[in-house]
């Protein structure tokens, strides 16, 4: 038998799969004892509102310049849990590995699992591993549930936005797709090009305590980039809006590989970045506050809401015109996160 790879016997419930279990994940995840390993987990009621989301990752490579599926998966469940201005407090997670995925590998994607969690504060109560046949999946999926709590009374939705609001994102777009797409074809792009990933809950504590009120849309921009989601929240809202081009921040790096391609950094996934729509009297001094976080420190008014065509997004061009801005159309990187 070789101990170094995941066998369809450790998915069989079975002693296998309690050794893979007590000897790996759980100590990796949570630590939690063997006394306190029930069907569910018991957790005490927090104060005002719960938020719940889901998610599933898929991500092609599962390591990648800035990242692992295992901090990815527990950022992008944070982040969601944020965009609704909830404080994350619970994790699950489902792991469905391909049979012959290495030890050593679900070690360091569990390790990051772990340690990504522990730097949002949130805790992995509970969750489920599944093993595959050879060919049935790709390495490793992760599937993950969390619950946070909304201690305050702002109403922050994407239907939200209003004439005048202010959009702001706090750094730099497509960094994320660029970096998994380098990853995954081998092209070197030098060392200026990392995923973003990251959990913004404690940014968006930071805004919260400025904006009070005057914060109206949270909205983190990953598949389909900041174009779609900003498209999103203009349908969702029935608002117009305008953006600025030159205000955008694009790593340069980033802009090169995207031009080279025929890529727009635009509609390139994000795993780190939110988008703000403020009151016009609070944007300079979100930006502000948002500058003294190190996940905001580029951060930046790229656009207004506008009255009038509900729905439609123009973007001002660096080059002096105006164009439409659209949905992404199709799938322009697959396997991003």
């Amino acid at each position: 038998m070789n101990n170094d790879l995941i066998l369809l016997g450790h998915g069989s419930g079975g002693r296998l799969s309690h050794q893979l279990l007590d000897e790996l994940i759980i100590p990796a995840l949570s630590g939690i004892a063997p006394s306190g390993q029930d069907d569910a987990a018991l957790l005490p009621p927090p104060a005002g509102q719960l938020a719940y989301t889901t998610d599933s990752f898929v991500v092609d490579p599962i390591f990648f310049p800035g990242g692992t599926i295992g901090s990815l998966a527990v950022h992008g469940t944070v982040n969601d849990l944020a965009m609704m201005g909830a404080q994350p407090l619970y994790l699950s997670v489902g792991l469905i590995i391909e049979e012959g995925f290495s030890r050593a590998d679900l070690k360091t994607v569990l390790d990051d699992m772990r340690q990504a969690a522990d730097k949002a504060q949130v805790r992995i109560v509970t969750g489920d591993t599944k093993v595959v046949p050879r060919g049935k999946a790709d390495k490793i999926f992760i599937t993950t549930a969390g619950i946070g709590s909304v201690g305050h009374d702002i109403a922050i939705h994407g239907a939200n936005a209003r004439p005048g609001d202010k959009i702001i994102i706090n750094g730099t777009v497509g960094d994320h797709g660029i970096a998994v797409m380098a990853g995954r074809e081998g092209l070197n792009v030098g060392t200026d090009i990392r995923s973003d990933s990251a959990a913004l809950n404690s940014l968006v504590a930071a805004i919260i305590a400025e904006a009070g009120g005057l914060l109206h849309v949270l909205r983190d921009p990953t598949r389909g980039g900041i174009a779609t989601t900003i498209k999103e929240i203009a349908q969702q809202s029935e608002v117009g809006i305008t953006l600025h081009e030159e205000q955008i921040p694009v790593n340069q790096a980033v802009r090169g590989v995207c031009s080279i391609l025929g890529l727009d950094p635009l509609f390139v996934a994000n795993e780190g970045k939110l988008l703000a729509f403020v009151a016009p009297e609070a944007a300079e001094r979100v930006v502000a506050a948002m500058k003294q976080h190190p996940l905001g420190i580029q951060a930046a008014i790229i656009g207004e809401v506008v009255d009038g065509e509900p729905g439609r997004v123009r973007m001002e061009t660096s080059v002096g015109g105006t164009r439409a801005v659209e949905m992404l159309a199709g799938e322009q990187l697959p396997r991003i996160c």
